[in-house]
């Protein structure tokens, strides 16, 4: 066995044996006891500390915002998590653990959450208040904001958030007060059993009021922005790198190691791996596409592959806005069954990744696998019946399918891309391919401007709904699919006891009525230190904190 398999498999063990103790884990919490600190990680009996204590980490595009309420990025969650906390932070498993809030307690109805805060202070040394809190929800869910997250709240099931989100309701009425500077309570429609999972989402983190109605849109800017979370923002040179410190006011501060995280921005991959094997790069989370065979054999003490939540699919603009052609099931149909997806995996990716027949990962906890007749077919059959449902639809050598795809700019979005107009081609499609800056790219995508376009989802905590949710009507969906037997099924599993055959047929539904063209479930296969310590190696979601990780001497 490779280490990708090897690792596969140990995850899968991992992921059954801890499922249930994680679910006593948390109805013990439920009840109301008092949960223990969350300090960071530190040096194990025999380990010894490096001289130099840094991060330089690297991400792929610019961070696009560092604004808790307006960020819709991976990359810009990763910052975020060091410059902000929020009620809730995760452990290197993904365990939910205390964040600013050191103790909870839930009604019995299980509708009402009421946190109480520890002694924190932003980085300005003002005092962490209730009220921070409660101004950071009520921005994110006012249409004034214009939040790209405001739909979290309503995911969340927060009282009020789908009223207040569609400006029925004023920002104050939404389910969060202050009872005192150290009391946050919460209510909600229904009893969530993932909604302590999504407070560990930026989205929820708290921001200072009184800097953002100083500074307007210029808060985040460095030398204005004040942060709570471990790290303070030095430096931003956008599109170059991110600078960050420990915070000195942070609470536990006292258990921070690493001193200083750089955020590297390097738009080739190849480029950022030459930078790593250089030594200017710590952690690069995601090597090129086709050599993490090379890297593991080459640097077996550095290259790992792991789970990733997060699903690569090509969506269809079915709004208004976009070609007739993609209204029509059988051509969605055909464009799905023709792109080969082992070929994509084991040829072109290489690195852990598994083909994709459905949205949502395999590996988020407790997700049943939907049926899906296409996933059963061999690559020839899918492709014969692809030609047939473009014949079926009007196309054909006198009448071609035309379209564009988009894609934003890396190396292997590039190879994919490059790979699915060929798949496109045996079926008789002529494809154009258009490449995009990401931010380019991403109001493209959210203003309808395109035809077909490449689009990844990664989890925003460890649970089905997260993908699901996407293609609600009304829900992000950028391709603006609708069908109301699927927002029905979303609809009925925020208040159901067991919500697996719910989702289950969601997905059925999804993939039914082809909305996109699932393409392969993420896994990182990441280039990391030898040296490095802390980073989650259990934690399908990936999210990380600097301020649990720190450098040995070798």
């Amino acid at each position: 066995m490779n280490g990708i398999t090897i690792w596969s498999e140990m995850f899968t063990m991992w992921n059954r044996e801890t499922h249930f103790m994680k679910k006593l884990i948390l109805t013990t919490a439920l009840i109301g006891a008092l949960a223990a600190p969350a300090f960071a990680a530190q040096p194990t009996e025999g380990e010894k500390l490096a001289e130099k204590q840094e991060l330089n980490f690297w991400i792929l595009d610019a961070l696009k915002t560092l604004d808790p309420g307006k960020n819709t990025d991976r990359e810009g969650s990763d910052a975020l998590r060091q410059l902000f906390e929020g009620l809730m932070n995760e452990d290197v498993t993904g365990a939910v653990v205390p964040g600013v809030a050191e103790s909870y307690e839930v009604s019995e109805d299980q509708k009402t959450y009421t946190f109480k805060l520890r002694d924190a202070k932003w980085s300005n040394g003002d005092p962490v208040t209730a009220n921070d809190f409660v101004y950071a929800w009520r921005r994110v869910a006012d249409p004034a904001t214009a939040s790209e997250y405001a739909w979290f709240m309503e995911l969340m099931n927060v009282a009020n958030a789908t009223e207040v989100t569609k400006g029925e309701k004023k920002p104050e009425e939404l389910g969060i007060k202050a009872i005192d500077d150290k009391t946050v309570e919460v209510t909600l429609i229904a009893p969530t059993p993932y909604f302590l999972k999504t407070l560990a989402h930026p989205a929820t983190f708290p921001v200072p009021q009184k800097v953002i109605e100083a500074e307007g849109d210029n808060w985040t800017q460095a030398g204005k922005l004040v942060s709570n979370g471990a790290y303070k923002l030095d430096q931003h040179d956008l599109g170059v790198q991110a600078v960050m410190s420990r915070n000195e006011n942070y609470w536990d501060n006292e258990h921070t190691v690493l001193n200083m995280v750089r955020f590297v921005t390097v738009n080739d991959q190849n480029i950022g791996l030459t930078r790593y094997l250089a030594g200017e790069i710590d952690w690069m989370d995601r090597t090129p596409a086709g050599q993490f065979p090379r890297l593991l054999q080459e640097y077996p003490d550095q290259a790992i592959s792991v789970p990733d939540a997060c699903s690569y699919a090509y969506l269809f603009n079915m709004s208004d806005k976009g070609p007739e052609s993609l209204k029509d099931i059988r051509v969605r149909q055909a464009l799905s069954y023709a792109v080969d997806r082992d070929i994509i995996v084991d040829k072109v990716l290489q690195g852990g990744q598994r083909p994709a027949y459905w949205w949502t990962h395999w590996a988020v906890e407790g997700f049943q696998q939907p049926d899906i007749e296409m996933a059963g077919w061999t690559q020839a059959e899918r492709v014969e019946k692809a030609k047939a449902l473009l014949a079926e639809a009007g196309y054909g050598p006198d009448n071609p399918l035309k379209l564009t795809i988009q894609y934003n700019t890396s190396d292997d979005h590039k190879k994919l891309a490059v790979a699915v107009q060929q798949f496109w081609k045996q079926i008789g499609v002529q494809v154009e391919l258009a490449n995009y800056e990401w931010k380019v790219h991403t109001d493209r995508l959210q203003n309808q401007d395109f035809e077909v376009a490449r689009y990844a989802w990664c989890a925003d905590y460890n649970e089905a709904s997260t993908f699901l949710d996407y293609f609600r009507t009304g829900g992000y969906n950028n391709g603006k699919w609708s069908n109301a037997e699927y927002d029905k099924l979303l609809e009925e599993a925020k208040t159901a006891a067991d919500t697996g055959p719910l989702y289950k047929k969601a997905e059925e539904v999804l993939i039914g009525d082809m909305a996109m063209v699932p393409v392969y479930h993420y896994a990182k296969p990441m280039m990391v230190k030898a040296d490095l310590r802390g980073w989650p190696k259990e934690n399908v979601m990936n999210d990380w904190y600097a301020k649990d990780m720190y450098r040995v001497a070798q």
